[in-house]
C-alpha cells in the first residue's frame, strides 16, 4: 500500500514537473502580445528607434485566420502601410529578433 502511494504521488509530481516545463517552453514559442515582450526596439519597418524622434510608437496587433494574434509596432502610423505589403517579411523579422533574444536570455530566465 505504501509503495502504491509513494507511485502516486511520483507521478503526481511528474506530470506537474512536465505541464510547467511545457508551460515555460510554450510561452518562448508564442508571440508578443504585450509591448513589454515586444523583441525590437525599432521600428521594423524604417529601421528608426521606437519611442524616438517620431514620438510615441505606433502599435498595430496583425490578424491572421487560425494564427495568434500579433503585436507589431512601428515608428509612426505611415509605416503600416509598407508592412501590409509583405507581412510575412516583417513578422519573420520579429519572429529571428525573437529568437535571439530568447536564445541570449541565461537558462531559465524569460526576458
Amino acid at each position: 500500500m505504501k509503495s502504491l502511494v509513494k507511485f502516486t504521488l511520483l507521478a503526481a509530481v511528474l506530470a506537474v514537473g512536465s505541464f510547467a516545463a511545457r508551460a515555460a517552453s510554450d510561452s518562448q514559442k508564442k508571440p508578443a502580445t504585450t509591448a513589454a515582450d515586444y523583441p525590437l526596439t525599432t521600428c521594423v519597418v524604417s529601421g528608426d528607434k521606437l519611442d524616438g524622434d517620431m514620438g510615441a510608437p505606433f502599435d498595430y496587433v496583425y490578424k491572421q485566420d487560425g494564427k495568434p494574434d500579433r503585436l507589431v509596432r512601428f515608428c509612426c502610423k505611415n509605416c503600416l502601410q509598407d508592412f501590409q505589403k509583405d507581412p510575412a517579411k516583417y513578422l519573420k523579422m520579429i519572429d529571428d529578433a525573437a529568437a535571439a533574444k530568447a536564445k541570449a536570455a541565461p537558462a531559465g530566465k524569460k526576458s
